[in-house]
């Protein structure tokens, strides 16, 4: 009797046991059916091995759900306003008129407060000999960058006119996007053929530019090769790059070879494979006015393999027999340097700037350029007013040799000033000068003297000034000139923020607008101003 029951009891289970393998194998069948089943599964399976990962999957989740928990519970108490203060409206008012916001930015310095007082304001238009609010008086205007005097032109303020009426004031866009009118596109070319380079690409301004070609082309573990005298915005183009950079020392191309060679020597001994490198310099420095060696710098470019980024944003439209920078003053195709950044603003007195090259080189800006894809276009009539003064120093060649007869005229009176050194190169138009009285804080000795170290930007044997102090005696020359009817400029400097500090210097931007006897005659109101201070001082 036992045996019977044992054995159906048996045979229950074996029913029970099929029947829950037949649903076992269908519920998995449906389950496969259901999208995205296969990676559930997949990650059930991944803990099996892996217990420490489950327990702490496992906290994460009722972690979570004690957050929700409280959030709802939160959100039901706020619905309920009961932990709400209420006030009348007299004491909102009351409190409204108690509160005191904090201040955007920080009270100014007795420096800065003497700083924003010196600021000259223009009263109508810019350009050689304007009207000064401040003292109601014309001037002679050797502070702003109008080298081929384009500023104030009548021809390119009728094309501006017109392009106005017809285009409206601005384009509201990305170059890529809608901001391009076929205005643009003839600026590119222009400035292309003019340069002799294959095309160009315009950006909206002129200081974003060479930040953004830096950027575009050299990435992180590439090498860049850089001067130590480089300006601000090379500076915020090598940060941006994420690049590994080398330095040389100012201007010195013997330096620039050394470097190069220890970066190719380093790359040998640690065997790591050729990337892209980049030497990057200005064409007239705007720290000091020096103009580099370009035949030399492009021997040295196609000796070590390297491509060269040259930033002409002062050299260009004021250099050269018509303007085109220094390939004009070396007589060297364009063609030989890879990009060539110049400004729109400064040597056409528009707005913007432009990189020139091949038309890989600019195509792959139009997609990787940060100015360019994310910047609006600049207005039409900028656009049309830029091309125009293009065509002026195509036709007028006359306009160059004007600024360099001014040049000239300026460095013959304050070349004999025997306070003052000028490290500017002797055709740049902008003219910088240091005080000779001003001591260094540090010069180095002879037997100091280290090697620099290319990974660091500043020199080690560089020498310091007491920057405050020539800051004070500049400005008191800057303030004796306008008081004699004559407006130059400090040089301004971003103190602080920029990774070598620059000399204190007074800054003189020269104009082909202004006549031989105007500048000989600004020259020496400058020289009389130097001694009248320097003599007071001591």
């Amino acid at each position: 009797m036992s045996s019977t029951i044992d054995g159906s009891a048996s045979a229950a289970l074996g029913l029970l046991f099929a029947f829950l393998s037949y649903a076992l194998i269908q519920a998995e069948s449906v389950f496969y059916k259901i999208p995205g089943s296969y990676v559930i599964d997949r990650y059930i399976k991944s803990h099996q091995n892996d217990r420490g990962r489950t327990v702490l999957e496992i906290l994460l989740a009722l972690f979570a759900i004690r957050i929700l928990l409280q959030v709802q519970s939160r959100t039901r108490s706020d619905k309920g306003e009961k932990d709400f203060i209420h006030f009348s409206e007299k004491e909102v008012d009351k409190l409204v008129d108690e509160w005191t916001p904090e201040p955007l930015g920080a009270p100014l310095s007795p420096e800065e407060q003497s700083d924003l007082a010196s600021v000259c304001v223009v009263s109508g238009a810019n350009g050689p000999r304007p009207k000064l609010a401040n003292t109601g008086k014309q001037v002679l205007n050797l502070a702003s960058y109008n080298f081929t005097g384009l500023a104030g032109n009548e021809v390119i303020k009728v094309r501006a006119i017109e392009t106005l009426r017809k285009y409206g004031v601005g384009c509201c866009g990305a170059p890529g996007h809608y901001g391009t009118t076929d205005v643009h596109v003839d600026l590119e070319r222009d400035i292309a053929d003019f340069l002799g380079t294959e095309t160009s690409i315009l950006n909206s301004q002129g200081f974003s530019t060479i930040p953004s070609v830096i950027s575009a082309f050299a990435k992180r573990g590439d090498i860049i090769v850089a001067d130590r005298g480089s300006n601000f915005a090379i500076q915020k183009g090598l940060q941006i790059s994420r690049s590994t950079v080398r330095w040389f020392d100012h201007n010195d191309l013997k330096s620039l070879e050394d470097v190069l060679l220890s970066v190719e020597k380093d790359r040998q001994r640690r065997r790591e494979p050729l990337t892209r490198r980049f030497i990057v310099t200005e064409g007239i420095f705007e720290k000091d006015g020096a103009i580099v060696d370009l035949p030399k710098l492009i021997e040295l470019k196609h000796k070590y393999k390297y491509r060269l980024i040259l930033d002409e944003s002062i050299s260009f439209g004021s250099v050269g027999r018509t303007g085109r920078g220094l390939t004009e003053l070396y007589n060297i195709p364009a063609t030989q340097i890879d990009m060539i950044v110049g400004s729109v603003a400064n040597g056409l007195n528009s707005s913007g700037g432009f990189c020139a090259g091949s038309r890989v080189i600019v195509d792959h800006q139009r997609c990787n350029g940060t100015s360019f894809v994310f910047s609006a276009a600049i207005p039409a009539l900028l656009a049309a007013s830029a091309s125009e003064g293009i065509n002026i120093l195509r036709n007028t060649p006359s306009i160059l040799s004007t600024l360099q007869e001014n040049v000239r005229a300026i460095r013959a009176v304050l070349d004999r000033v025997a306070a003052i050194t000028i490290p500017s190169h002797a055709a740049s138009p902008i003219i910088h000068i240091h005080l000779h009285s001003a001591a260094t804080l540090s010069a180095p000795t002879s037997a100091s003297v280290k090697p620099p170290d290319p990974a660091i930007p500043a020199s080690r044997n560089a020498p310091s000034f007491d920057i405050a102090g020539e800051e004070r005696l500049l400005q008191d020359i800057v303030d004796e000139a306008l008081a004699q009817g004559v407006w130059i400029t400090r040089a301004r400097r971003l103190r602080g923020q920029e990774l070598v500090e620059a000399r204190p210097s007074i800054r003189l931007a020269v104009t082909a607008a202004m006549s031989r006897k105007e500048c000989e005659r600004a020259a020496g109101v400058i020289k009389a101003g130097i001694v009248k201070v320097l003599t007071k001082r001591k």
